[in-house]
């Protein structure tokens, strides 16, 4: 059917100025592109057990971890499935990845066995790092298709430690050209119907999701260098990895890793560590406004909360704007099945 001829087409153009996109860039170049600025900031914190990377530990164990992939046989366009909790290992094997231009599948680890073969299957991915409470969900998929299975903490017999990628020199890395269409993620999403499908996320397409949330003059997500940024969503789905860790790496933030949602934990570690960001669901967000423990501790350092994934009712902001009076609350709109720009709109009580 050819157009009605009086159908045009209007194109517009934000007033405000463009966004440079470096999108010729690999995805782990952009993310320290700058950063001799911040090196010796923190920029993971572990808060299971405290333990604090700079910037340039992070940046130095990636690409340990990339040369211990390449020794273990992972090269260019091999798929690694991550089948874990938010942990540091996940970032630095996230990173490695991107350095040899491998392309890592993200897992949820409470997945059935069929469920974690299904996708391990369908990615072709050629190595499992997981936690050795979750093993016993591959080792007959990995048995049956010779793959191997490694562990970020003390390993069953016969499976591989995570201590062999960051022990890896970093000199040894491969020379690789990556292409800024080729893929760096693969994260599986059932879009709004069917059964969950691999979405193919390039490095051109994920640095330009980045750049279009922080960089430039009119950012979607205004996270600086003084931020902490509090990752306690799953860094499995797209939502928290693109918005969190991969935002909160550009700019030089420091990002503070929660394995689980605990409401009290939650909180001491918020006030320990001043988080400004904290990025919820609304699951989490109304366990803070129902919370009778949120009075003993001191969240003032909260600039922004941002929930995402499901709406938040009008209801539900009255409260959390109770419990929190000094944070901008805004909803995030995650799209990731078409590498995951993520948009924050202010909510506004009348």
């Amino acid at each position: 059917m050819e157009p009605h001829q009086d159908q045009h087409e209007f194109i517009f153009r934000s007033k405000l100025p463009d966004i440079y996109i470096p999108d010729h860039l690999p995805l782990h170049t952009y993310c320290f592109e700058n950063l001799s600025q911040f090196k010796d900031r923190p920029c993971l914190i572990n808060g299971a057990d405290g333990v604090t990377y700079t910037y340039a530990e992070v940046e130095h164990t990636a690409r340990k971890v990339a040369a211990g992939l390449d020794k273990l046989g992972i090269k260019q366009g091999d798929v690694i499935m991550l089948l874990l909790q938010n942990c540091p290992e996940f970032v630095f094997a996230f990173l490695g990845a991107s350095y040899v231009g491998a392309v890592i599948t993200t897992a949820n680890p409470f997945y059935t066995p069929a469920e974690v073969a299904k996708q391990a299957k369908a990615s072709n991915a050629k190595l499992i790092i997981s936690q050795s409470a979750y093993v016993d969900k591959v080792k007959d998929f990995a048995k049956e298709n010779d793959l191997n299975v490694m562990c970020i903490d003390s390993p069953p017999e016969g499976f591989l430690h995570f201590s062999q990628l960051t022990q890896a020199d970093e000199n040894d890395i491969p020379a690789v050209k990556i292409n800024a269409d080729d893929v760096v993620a693969l994260p599986y999403s059932s879009g709004t119907t069917g059964l969950p499908k691999g979405v193919m996320l390039t490095h051109r397409g994920l640095v330009t999701s980045v750049a279009q949330q922080v960089d430039g003059d009119n950012p979607n997500l205004y996270f600086h260098r003084e931020d902490v940024l509090l990752c306690i969503l799953p860094l499995f789905h797209i939502y928290s990895l693109n918005s969190v860790l991969l935002c909160g790496l550009r700019v030089g933030a420091a990002i503070l890793i929660m394995q689980k949602f605990e409401i009290v934990k939650l909180l001491e570690l918020v006030e320990k560590y001043k988080v400004t960001v904290a990025p919820f669901v609304p699951p989490i967000v109304l366990a803070i406004a129902k919370s009778p423990e949120v009075q003993n501790y001191n969240l003032s350092s909260i600039r922004i909360v941002m929930s995402g994934a499901a709406p938040m009712g009008k209801e539900l902001e009255d409260a959390v704007r109770a419990k929190l009076p000094d944070a901008k609350l805004g909803q995030v709109i995650p799209l990731p099945s078409s590498s995951p720009l993520t948009l924050l709109l202010e909510s506004h009580v009348d």
